[in-house]
């Protein structure tokens, strides 16, 4: 086993990052806007989750030599957009931390660890593919963004897989930033260069608050980001220490949300990036991404405004092309071992389309929904086959 980090380590950690980010960190600035938060304040959040994220990670994977990479809570930023209308700073604060509380004593119960053990890897491995398939699907939609752009990006991964397969994603990215270079697609603007620095807010805690935030965005960063969390990284083929997951991430929140850490969770698409055969050929060193992942957070973090402002300024159909390509393995294996029992194909098919839908409903999106549709048909035609057997095989 190598005792360094490779060049696969080093872009995985950077995709996953600029993935994490470009993907979603305008909705935080949208529930920030809600709340009315200062610059300082907008500041010290960025600096609290991406410290957070780059810190618990870090923990995970060294400690269990697994990629376990983390992530604020998407789906939970979407909820505080619209669940935020009329509610105080201070009594949002109150809220993320009555969220982690209830994320820790997830963790520490361990009730969470056993119920996710009752998912058949079928049902998991099309979980993932469902998740994963939007950004396969983003390749070719972002041709209508920019058709050159994505060309020479397609073009050298073949070229990749064909001569250097180990570098095909490298020379992804290094093609598509040289061509962006080129032709002037990154956005120009002003860049703010001043650090981050922390800004404490006292909570305050309002019994309909904490219900109708605190309790919603627990059970979304539950269901819509840990449930695909944990089957990642177990369709990778590792066996991540779920309750510890939970209580580091828990503690994560408690500790930094007064300074806008609202809830941090196992990561998917991300994770996927690291915990995938393009990270890394040897399975035990794959880790090593998440620590890149886990430092660029942390320097994301307190660089604040000024690293998010690159990030931003990248095009999107540059992010999405290459998160697409270096996710196209994943896709290929979780969906062969999806369908590869033919008794679970049904259900694993119902899985992926559900997920692939996008459909939610009470709150919850659909990768919990994809799960539950998933194992019920799958139930209903194992009970249905055992009905049958007695009948077959009598005279």
């Amino acid at each position: 086993m190598g005792s360094g980090l490779k060049l696969s380590h080093i872009v995985a950690g950077f995709i996953a990052v600029l993935l994490g980010y470009t993907s979603s960190v305008a909705i935080i600035f949208q529930a920030l806007e809600v709340l009315g938060a200062s610059q300082a304040e907008a500041n010290s959040w960025m600096l609290a989750l991406g410290v957070g994220m780059g810190a618990s990670g870090l923990i995970l994977s060294l400690r269990y030599r697994m990629p376990i990479l983390t992530a604020w809570s998407t789906p939970g930023a979407a909820l505080l957009v619209v669940g935020l209308d009329g509610v105080t700073m201070p009594e949002a604060i109150g809220a993320f931390l009555f969220c982690g509380l209830l994320l820790t004593l997830t963790g520490l119960s361990g009730w969470f660890e056993k119920l996710s053990h009752l998912i058949p890897d079928a049902i998991g491995n099309a979980l993932l593919a469902g998740i994963l398939f939007k950004f396969g699907l983003g390749i070719f939609v972002s041709t209508e963004e920019n058709l050159p752009l994505v060309a020479v990006m397609c073009a050298v991964y073949l070229a990749g897989r064909i001569w250097f397969a180990r570098f095909a994603i490298p020379a992804v990215l290094l093609a598509g930033c040289l061509f962006c270079a080129a032709t002037g697609a990154f956005e120009q603007g002003a860049l703010d260069l001043s650090l981050a620095r922390p800004v404490a807010v006292l909570p305050e805690f309002s019994l309909p608050v904490l219900i109708g935030v605190g309790l919603p965005l627990f059970i979304v960063t539950m269901a819509s980001q840990n449930t695909p969390g944990v089957v990642t990284l177990r369709a990778a083929g590792y066996a991540p220490p779920v309750s510890a997951c939970l209580t580091v991430t828990g503690l994560t929140t408690l500790v930094l949300a007064p300074f806008g850490g609202y809830a941090f969770n196992l990561a998917a698409i991300t994770a996927a990036i690291c915990a995938g055969p393009e990270a890394d050929d040897n399975p035990d060193t794959r880790y090593r991404a998440v620590v890149v992942a886990g430092l660029l957070y942390m320097l994301v973090g307190i660089l604040g405004a000024a690293v998010v402002g690159l990030f931003t300024i990248a095009p999107k159909a540059l992010v999405m092309t290459v998160a697409g390509l270096a996710l196209l393995g994943t896709i290929g294996t979780s969906l062969q071992a999806a369908l590869a029992a033919p008794e679970r194909r049904e259900a694993a098919l119902v899985t992926f389309m559900t997920t692939v839908s996008g459909i939610g409903f009470l709150g919850i999106g659909a990768p919990l929904w994809a799960v539950l549709l998933g194992m019920g048909t799958g139930a209903a035609l194992s009970l249905s086959a055992r009905a049958r057997r007695p009948a077959a095989a009598r005279p």
